[in-house]
């Protein structure tokens, strides 16, 4: 559910990134883009900066604002009493237009929950260019009370702009405000509901929360090895197609750590940088790996990718379920990470040409194998030399070669 905006991050992006957390941090306002509409930001810990917030756009005290981070990873460590279920589903709602509504047991950021500390809105726009951005802030729409959502800077009244301490132009945003979702009760029974509606429709809320598939971690193993009598072996051709010497590793869809520790393995000098869009899976993995060699984030697979170079990227039975479209975005965000020389390994369920070898157990509207030819296509169309090196019924490794030159 993450934002429009899919580019890398850029220098010039990393500087305006720098000047929005020291505004913050020097206790100012800053009017920015979110992936929805202006906002005016300030630090959510910061007492007179907050009361200048509320006074300035003459909010009412006792109404809440969210906090707002620009990564999932910051904000789901502000956050440690959330539970594993709630964190996933936040994983699947953000970054993007969408606010949740969160139990707050330990009543944090209090500035920013009027006059019920008990429940905390969290924000994380789609905005890749500030993900550089730790630190939170308490935000709110960069208007008067009860005016009209500012799409375009020149919408933002003229006395906030005036007053603000630094003033951001993203252009023409879309104009409607996040979707509020309530998850206050999620943990306990998976019920949720729209507090209010916005740029992020219900069906999309209601596809995220509940019409896909989750992996227990206690038994994703047993699952796989079921449904993928090879789960082995397609990983012993994943690490052989990986090569050797191998020192920085960025591994997609990282699960429970499976593949992850047979990688350290190959490569004894590599550090991996693993993402996964499920935060139980990767306390799994937290659990089994060594925390000096491997950094593990939660991020969707359409989400900026962590900034490379890498020498190697390795995905094993998660690119399948993005379709064919997302595919091949991601095969050239992963060939912009990679170094030249660098190499992507690839081990998923595939469409076989012959209907016959389509043995493994799909799950409809999550697994979504593409055909061998397509995913070859789409690598050579990044400027990848692609090549199968392990085929078997409906399953494949490739490999993917960036050119030195």
């Amino acid at each position: 559910m993450n934002g429009d905006a899919r580019r890398d991050p850029t220098e010039a992006d990393s500087a305006l990134a720098d000047e929005y957390a020291r505004c913050l941090a020097a206790g100012g306002l800053a009017i920015f883009p979110a992936d929805t509409v202006y906002g005016l930001a300030c630090d959510p810990r910061n007492r007179l900066a907050v009361e200048r917030l509320y006074l300035l756009k003459r909010r009412p005290r006792n109404k809440a604002a969210a906090v707002m981070f620009f990564a999932l990873d910051p904000a789901l460590a502000a956050l440690p009493e959330l539970g594993p279920r709630t964190r996933e589903a936040i994983g699947r709602l953000l970054p993007g237009a969408v606010t949740v509504l969160l139990p707050n047991p330990a009543a944090r950021f209090p500035l920013a929950c009027g006059g019920d500390t008990a429940t905390l809105g969290l924000r994380v726009p789609g905005r890749p260019e500030f993900t550089a951005v730790r630190r939170p802030a308490l935000q709110s729409s960069a208007n008067r009370s009860g005016g009209p959502d500012p799409r375009s800077l020149e919408e933002v009244p003229e006395l906030l702009r005036a007053a603000a301490d630094l003033v951001i132009d993203g252009g023409k945003l879309p104009g409607t405000p996040s979707t509020v979702v309530d998850l206050r009760s999620y943990e306990q029974d998976g019920s949720w509901s729209i507090a209010r509606q916005g740029a992020t429709d219900e069906a999309a809320v209601k596809t995220a929360l509940e019409g896909q598939f989750h992996f227990d971690p206690k038994t994703y193993l047993t699952e796989i090895k079921r449904d993928i009598p090879v789960f082995d072996r397609l990983q012993e051709e994943l690490v052989a197609a990986s090569g050797s010497g191998a020192r920085r590793i960025l591994e997609l869809g990282t699960g429970t750590g499976e593949t992850t520790r047979r990688l350290l393995a190959r490569h004894p000098q590599a550090s991996v940088v693993g993402i996964d869009a499920s935060e139980p899976m990767l306390a799994a993995a937290r659990a089994a790996l060594p925390p000096q060699r491997v950094q593990l984030h939660v991020a969707r697979l359409e989400d900026p990718l962590p900034p490379g170079p890498f020498d190697l990227v390795a995905s094993a039975l998660a690119i399948h379920h993005l379709e064919h479209g997302d595919k091949a975005d991601l095969f050239c965000r992963v060939a912009a990470v990679l170094r030249p020389g660098g190499r992507f390994v690839l081990a998923d369920v595939v469409a076989p040409l012959d209907p016959a070898n389509a043995v493994t157990t799909l799950t409809p509207d999550f697994d979504r194998p593409s055909p061998v030819a397509d995913q070859l296509e789409w690598l050579s169309e990044c400027d990848l030399n692609p090549r199968v090196t392990f085929s078997v019924r409906d399953l494949a490794v490739i490999a993917a070669e960036k050119p030195r030159f």
